[in-house]
């Protein structure tokens, strides 16, 4: 059974498919795109990008996994450690706890 998360839609999208499942704008997905955050293929006679559904997916999944481990990060004892956050980040949590 295929993937119904993306919709009916073939193996691989446009950069504006892509922003639209993203909620971003066309611009916003070039600019992941041309980083290298987003891995993407250009196909045909002018070379349009594309990007294939489970890259996507991947992407998607690993934004989630990012999200998860800063969470836990801020959470740890040793998030304000003043060499890595200077003072301010370690004053504003000391005076929050």
């Amino acid at each position: 059974m295929p993937d119904q998360s993306l919709g009916d839609v073939g193996r691989f999208l446009s950069l504006t498919d892509v922003a639209e499942v993203l909620s971003l704008t066309a611009a916003e997905v070039m600019a992941l795109v041309r980083s290298g955050e987003l891995p993407a293929i250009r196909l045909g006679s002018i070379g349009q990008w594309r990007v294939e559904r489970t890259v996507l997916e991947s992407f998607i999944a690993d934004k989630y996994e990012e999200s998860r481990r800063l969470a836990l990060w801020n959470e740890a004892e040793f998030a304000d450690v003043a060499e890595l956050f200077g003072d301010e980040r370690r004053q504003r949590r000391t005076t929050t706890t």
